[in-house]
C-alpha cells in the first residue's frame, strides 16, 4: 500500500511540473497591428535641369553567365538509356566523351544532369530510375576527368516527356539524361 501511495505522489508531482512548464496562450486581438506614422518628409522644390539618360553598361558576370549557358546549350548532348536500365549504353559513350571534352574546354560551366524516363511505371519508380540514370551519367563524366563539383543531379522521372505518343520510338526519346548548363 505504501508503494502505491508513493507511486501516486510521484505521478502527481510530475504532472504538476509538466503542466506548469507548458506555454501560456498568446493574446489574440481582432484588430491589426499598426505602425507609428513617420513624420512627413518635406521635399525640396524641383530643380530645372535636364538630366541626361544614364546608360547602364551590362554587368560582366551576368553576360558571362548567359554566354556560358548559350554555349553549353550548343555544346552538350543528351544520352539515351535502354528500358528499365541506368547504365551508359555503348552508343552513348561517344556522346559522353564529346560532352566531357566540351566541359574540359569550358571549365567555368557548371551543369545539371536531368534523369528522365518514359511513361511506363509508377511515378515513384520512375523518379528513382531517373536519379540512377543521372548518377550513372555523372559517374561516367567524372571518370573521364570532369570535376564532380561542377555537376548537380535531378530526376524528373516521367514528368518531362519530349514525346507523348505511346510507341517504342517515342518512349526511347523520353528515356534520356539531359545535360544542361546550370546557373
Amino acid at each position: 500500500m505504501k508503494n502505491r501511495s508513493l507511486f501516486f505522489a510521484i505521478i502527481v508531482s510530475l504532472s504538476v511540473f509538466v503542466l506548469w512548464g507548458c506555454p501560456k496562450k498568446a493574446e489574440v486581438t481582432s484588430s491589426p497591428e499598426t505602425q507609428e506614422a513617420a513624420p512627413p518628409v518635406q521635399e525640396a522644390p524641383p530643380v530645372e535641369q535636364k538630366a541626361e539618360p544614364v546608360k547602364e553598361e551590362p554587368k560582366p558576370e551576368v553576360d558571362e553567365a548567359k554566354e556560358r549557358a548559350a554555349a553549353a546549350a550548343a555544346g552538350l548532348q543528351p544520352i539515351y538509356f535502354d528500358f528499365d536500365r541506368s547504365f551508359v549504353r555503348d552508343d552513348a559513350k561517344a556522346v559522353m566523351k564529346a560532352n566531357a571534352e566540351w566541359l574540359k574546354a569550358h571549365p567555368k560551366v557548371k551543369v545539371r544532369i536531368e534523369g528522365n524516363c518514359d511513361e511506363r511505371g509508377t511515378r515513384e519508380y520512375n523518379q528513382a530510375l531517373g536519379q540512377r540514370r543521372a548518377t550513372s551519367a555523372k559517374k561516367y563524366l567524372t571518370d573521364l576527368g570532369v570535376s564532380g563539383g561542377r555537376i548537380s543531379l535531378i530526376s524528373y522521372g516521367k514528368e518531362k516527356p519530349v514525346c507523348t505518343e505511346s510507341t517504342e520510338d517515342c518512349w526511347q526519346k523520353n528515356r534520356r539524361g539531359d545535360i544542361v548548363a546550370a546557373e
